[in-house]
């Protein structure tokens, strides 16, 4: 079977679980953290080399003010943890997105994750917080403008490549699959450069229970698709 190289994932669901079951919308929060671990290492089993998971997105800030306290404490929380996860999995993680809305000491807490696992030489993981694709592409073309200013480069330099460089996932391969769970089939903002060529993959499954047997069906889904073409293999 034909592994994607590089999986990107919408967290989708969390809320929708949790009422099902009759709990507040952060009992699904919670649940959803909780399973990243093990889909990080179902991913690492099957031999994805990079999973970039949306957490939270530049939109997520018009949720409820108690629901954005509540994601924001949680993921500060996750991220704390995630050292010795990190450590434990050999995993290198990476955050992408416009940090500097975040808390001081959120912002702390990234920097001394991402040193920590820099050297780890097992899963990729990177999770997008306070990302959207549109400001990412903004922020880049403001930073390609000043460089362009100062004689970096001329404009008739500007290709594909010097723009992807400026771009958040700069040191990240384009993601092979994009998988999105609990039924919604569109972006929401999410990698559109990046996912320009990739797979997609959507299921009714909500995040909290989505665990590596849907990821397996999610893989053999993409192994049905001609790369060349963008469309179903023919039947042998």
């Amino acid at each position: 079977m034909n592994i994607p190289k590089h999986v990107a994932i919408i967290l989708d669901g969390n809320g929708r679980w949790a009422k099902k079951r009759g709990m507040p919308r952060n009992y699904g929060h919670t649940a959803g953290a909780k399973n990243v671990e093990p889909v990080c290492q179902a991913a690492d089993e099957l031999g994805i080399k990079y999973l970039t998971l949306y957490a939270f997105s530049t939109e997520n800030w018009n949720r409820p003010s108690g629901e954005v306290e509540a994601l924001m404490k949680l993921l500060e929380s996750y991220l704390k943890n995630c050292i010795k996860t990190a450590e434990k999995n050999h995993m290198r993680v990476r955050v992408i997105g416009d940090i500097t809305r975040l808390s001081d000491s959120f912002q702390r807490k990234i920097k001394d994750l991402e040193e920590a696992s820099k050297d780890h030489d097992g899963l990729n993981l990177t999770i997008a917080i306070n990302y959207g694709s549109r400001d990412e592409m903004i922020r880049a073309m403001r930073r390609m403008a000043k460089d362009c200013r100062d004689g970096k480069f001329s404009a008739d330099e500007i290709d594909e490549a010097r723009f992807a460089s400026y771009l958040d996932t700069s040191d990240l391969p384009d993601p092979d699959l994009l998988i999105r769970t609990s039924g919604e089939q569109r972006l929401s903002n999410y990698l559109l450069w990046q996912l320009a060529y990739s797979e997609f993959y959507f299921t009714d499954v909500p995040w909290p229970d989505f665990h590596k047997k849907e990821l397996e069906l999610a893989i053999e889904a993409y192994n049905k698709r001609d790369r060349r073409y963008g469309a179903l293999k023919e039947e042998q």
